[in-house]
This record gives structure tokens, sequence and C-alpha cells, in this order.
């Protein structure tokens, strides 16, 4: 099992950003950890199909994006995680590389957990001298038009951030509730875990891992590893939170029909002890909440003569 999974720190730290206080068991994080490798597998097959019809060999940023299009709040997060990824390439052409470029680069791996939480330096982007690009995609209306559609001259106005994106807006009500009573050590902790990727600095594990080498024939490029990246730690983030929900409706089942007699605890912090009433996320929840997620997404099912026999259900990405 050891050398088959090879993320149990990486989940483990995206689980708990995601809501997670306890330490799951190894069954769990397995799971998400095959999980993730089955959506990264899946990505990379649709992505290939589609850079196909194009009449390319090779995955572009569009293909992967056009994935999770019906998505817009991830679509709006990745959009700023590309943003802050081509600032920081230019900050490190233009500074030689110097520190400045590898801040940015934190708050790029920030944004792609759902951006800063409270206690974090905001001041930083205010005073960044370096503009973000903004992320066109093909299908978008503004791109269908022989002329450029003028841009907004005001630069402190950025429509697609001011957007009420309800599904990141609750992510950042979620961070800001659990880490404003943090004190300063476990803030630290915190932002260490929100900085975890499957990818970040571990591109060629990560390409053996997934056997990309076998999915594609062309290599793809760093630009499409990063974006994995993102894409990786938004699925055990929303495999963690659906989990959650299963397991607090069989909780509230258990409670409601007696075999639950311990009051259970309101109220926990970072380095509490372990809670007896508190169990962490079991493997049966993931596989629940996976189920949920594919059941959500919307399906456009149409059987011409069919004549029976098995039908594959094809994989949604999440």
């Amino acid at each position: 099992m050891g050398e088959k999974y090879k993320y149990r720190p990486e989940i483990q730290m995206m689980m708990f950003v995601s809501g997670e206080t306890n330490d799951p068991p190894a069954e769990t994080t397995s799971l998400i950890e095959d999980i993730v490798r089955s959506q990264v597998v899946e990505m990379l097959l649709q992505a290939t199909s589609q850079a196909a019809r194009r009449g390319s060999r090779s995955i572009s940023i569009e293909d992967l994006i056009f994935l999770i299009r019906h998505d817009k709040a991830k679509v709006n997060r990745l959009r700023t995680y590309l943003s802050w990824k081509d600032v920081r390439k230019n900050a490190k052409e233009q500074d030689g590389g110097g520190v400045e470029g590898a801040d940015i680069l934190d708050d790029a791996v920030v944004a792609s957990a759902g951006g800063p939480g409270p206690g974090a330096d905001s001041s930083a982007a205010a005073k960044m001298k370096y503009r973000k690009s903004k992320v066109r995609l093909p299908w978008e209306l503004p791109t269908m038009f022989s002329e450029p559609v003028p841009e907004n001259e005001d630069e402190d106005v950025d429509e697609e951030e001011m957007e009420a994106n309800f599904a990141t807006v609750e992510r950042l009500r979620h961070a800001d509730e659990r880490t404003k009573a943090m004190t300063q050590e476990e803030y630290v902790h915190w932002s260490e875990c929100r900085q975890a990727s499957f990818t970040f600095r571990k591109g060629k594990r990560f390409r053996e891992w997934a056997g990309i080498s076998s999915l594609t024939d062309s290599k793809p490029n760093d630009d499409i590893v990063d974006i994995l990246g993102f894409l990786t730690f938004e699925i055990v983030a929303e495999l963690t939170e659906e989990a959650l929900k299963v397991k607090e409706a069989e909780d509230e089942l258990e409670l409601w029909s007696g075999r639950t007699t311990k009051k259970r605890k309101t109220e926990s912090f970072l380095f509490d002890p372990p809670n007896d009433d508190q169990k962490p996320i079991q493997a049966r929840h993931v596989g629940e909440a996976f189920r949920r997620l594919q059941r959500a997404r919307p399906k456009n099912i149409v059987l011409r003569n069919f004549g029976g026999g098995l039908v594959r259900t094809k994989t949604e990405v999440i």
C-alpha cells in the first residue's frame, strides 16, 4: 500500500483545510487518492479527445477548463489562480527570480485554496506593481467578435472578481469561521495545510503517479500540470465537504435513534484533545459523497437502437 499511495500527508492537509478536524484513517485517504487518480485519468482522456477534435495532439489549457465550464465558481477560482501564476512568471523574469516572485507564487497557491483567510497580509496584492492578466476563454461571448471588446479602464474594478459567486463566498465564510479564533501557531499550521498540493514541486512524481505518459501522445507542459494540481485540490475539497455532510446526517440519525447517548461537543479547537463523540470521516462517507457528486452532474443520456447488454455510465469530472 505504501508504494501505491503516495499522497496521504497532502490529502490529510487538504481535508483539514476543507473542514475535517480529526485524523482520517488510511482507508479513507487511500480511497480519496484512488478517486483523485481516476478523475485525473478521466480529465486527461476527455481533454485529449477534445484536442483531437481541434486537430491537435497537445492538450491546451482551454481543453481542461472546458471540462468544468458548467461549474462557474470553480472556473472563476481557476482564473484567479492562472492570473496570479502569470504575475509570478512576469515578476521572476523582470526581477531575476528573486524573493518577490516566490511570494507571488505563495499567493497563487493560496488562491487555489479559495483565497486568503483572516490574518493574511492583503497589502501585498495592493502594492503589487504587476497587473494580473485576464484569462479569456474561446467559448465566451467577448472572444467571438472580430474586434476586441473595450476593457474597463478603471484598474481597481474587476467585474469577474466582484461577481457574487455563492460557492466561493461560502468557502471563504467557512474559512473565516474556522480561523478567526486561531492563535498565531494554529494559523501558521493552517496556512501550511492550505498550500498542500499534488503537483507543486512534485511534477515528476505526479506524472508517474497519474500515468500521464500512457494517456497522452504528447507530454503536457507545466501549465497543464499546474492546472491539474489546482483541480485535484478542488476534488479533495469537494469530496471532504460532501463527506462531512454525509457523516453529519449519519450522526444525526444515530442520535435520534437512541444509539448515541453522549452529549456531543459543540465547539472544538485545533489542538484540543480527541473527542470520543467525534469520529473522523470514514471510507463509506467518501464513497457516498462521490456517488452524490456524480449523481448531481447533468447527464444527457440518449440510447438509440439499444439491443441490451451493459451500457458504460460515463464518469463525470468533479
